[in-house]
């Protein structure tokens, strides 16, 4: 098996990305077919002055240096012609003559490349996204070249055409901004507003005169502008279940407040310089009371910072919102609540549960096991009774106890059930039994992870054929004689 300095080194580039200056510059092809061709087109993207180099040229590459506007040299490759040359593509189809191109350059002091030959190459073409003066290129490093389009494809669809013209007007903006905005934290939130607010929509949108007034009146507020708070949903675990709002704001945020439950994967998709408070919370363990946590973010906020107060789940299930956004509004702080996956519908989603049913169950109920450790029965009973779906959170501790009272006001013991650890993490494990096999849930010493645990009819109807059983089978004894 590979060690860990192994596995290191393959999550590493034997690349480093850069993009070279060729705007009239001299940058060389030289070749015949198709595949110089090729490069004359994707060259044709930029302001180099492109040189073909070959005695004859097929109809393809004659089409394609007359398209972009590039010279044709009908002469046989000299190493002469490398003088005062930015780059240089070998596509002659043959391996010895690539080589010589190769060596000739290497040479002169000229980056090559070698056309689908990548051990002959000083750098890789990427597939290019161009959206001047904004260019983004991936590159496979010649193992999976198809790859690399199909990525290609995905960003041109995520980019408007007009990112280009985004740029450039933040360029014009630039030096204004730097004056009036001294503070680093401030200049940034700036730009994150610059890039994806009223002026971005109206560059989209065609006016740039209207992306003008809204730039410049962005810029005028934005000396003085106020801390904020936002409540975000870091779902339940899994980076990829993340919002793409959660997403963006992490990369706005001055400070990230988080719970001890969202995974540092999800944190660390922060920015780097922005600041981390752990106020993590969990069960027996609190570590800062909540009154303490609002506080914090109303003194946050009141210092002009913008802060993510990310919460696993959803903000408004169990998350004690409630109390935040009180405090929030009785400072006069302003906020959003950013919504997440909460772990019911991701536990819904990998263990294929219908948590609700035509026919069987038309109602579903969010349940927290601390309202149930009382006597009496949990408030949500009386729905569990008729029908509904229940979904409890923070309920292993007292599962046991409300399934017998359950059972002992009249559900059937066979009612299905199903208990998710670690809900959409890696880590997830799935279990399936009957309300009376929940009784016995507390003799599972080896769940320890967060749970959620789903009783109803619907769960009959999930697809549950490779989960574990709640129950432990029992283990036979042997008395020695």
């Amino acid at each position: 098996m590979p060690g860990q300095g192994d596995q290191k080194s393959r999550q590493r580039l034997d690349v480093f990305p850069t993009f070279h200056k060729v705007a009239n510059r001299r940058v060389l092809v030289v070749g015949h077919g198709a595949e110089a061709a090729a490069k004359v087109r994707l060259l044709g993207e930029t302001n180099a002055l492109i040189e073909v180099v070959s005695a004859h040229i097929e109809p393809a590459l004659s089409a394609a240096i007359d398209a972009v506007g590039a010279r044709h040299i009908a002469e046989n490759f000299r190493p002469s012609m490398l003088v005062d040359a930015a780059l240089v593509f070998s596509a002659r189809e043959d391996d010895m003559l690539d080589r010589a191109i190769v060596d000739a350059a290497r040479i002169c002091g000229v980056p090559v490349n070698a056309v689908d030959k990548p051990d002959l190459c000083d750098f890789y073409t990427g597939a290019l996204v161009n959206r001047a003066p904004i260019a983004v290129a991936i590159t496979s490093t010649g193992v999976a070249p198809v790859l690399a389009r199909h990525i290609r494809a995905r960003i041109e669809g995520m980019l408007p055409r007009a990112t280009g013209e985004l740029g450039r007007l933040a360029e014009s903006f630039r030096g204004a901004a730097k004056a009036i905005i001294s503070d680093g934290n401030a200049r940034r939130r700036f730009w994150a507003r610059f890039f994806s607010g009223p002026v971005a929509t109206s560059v989209y949108n065609g006016d740039e005169t209207q992306a003008r007034v809204d730039a410049q009146r962005l810029l005028n507020g934005a000396a003085d502008e106020a801390g904020y708070v936002w409540l975000v949903g870091a779902g339940p675990g899994a980076e990829d279940l993340l919002t793409l709002r959660a997403q963006r704001l992490l990369q706005e945020a001055d400070v990230i407040v988080h719970d001890a439950l969202v995974p540092a994967s999800v944190v660390a998709m922060g920015r780097r310089d922005a600041e981390r408070i752990s106020v993590g919370k969990r069960k027996g363990a609190h570590s800062v009371p909540q009154h303490e946590i609002c506080d914090l973010l109303v003194s946050l906020a009141q210092t002009g910072q913008k802060v993510v107060r990310l919460k696993c789940g959803d903000p408004m299930i169990f998350g004690r919102a409630a109390e935040e956004m009180d405090a929030l509004r009785a400072s006069e702080i302003g906020f959003e609540v950013v919504p997440g996956v909460t772990a019911a519908f991701a536990a819904a989603a990998t263990a294929q549960i219908p948590l609700t049913l035509r026919g069987v169950a038309s109602s579903l109920v969010f349940a927290t096991g601390h309202n149930a450790k009382s006597e009496t029965l949990p408030d949500w009973a009386d729905l569990a009774l008729k029908g509904s779906t229940v979904a409890v959170y923070m309920g292993r501790s007292v599962a046991a106890d409300v399934a017998s009272r359950l059972i002992g006001v009249g559900m059937s013991a066979a009612t299905p059930v199903a208990v998710i650890e670690n809900a959409a993490h890696r880590d997830e494990r799935q279990f399936k039994g009957t309300l009376t096999d929940l009784i016995g849930i507390g003799e599972r010493s080896d769940i320890d992870g967060p749970v959620l645990i789903v009783v109803g009819e619907a769960v009959g109807y999930a697809a549950l054929e490779l989960a574990e059983p709640i129950r432990q089978p029992a283990t036979k004894k042997s008395f020695a004689a």
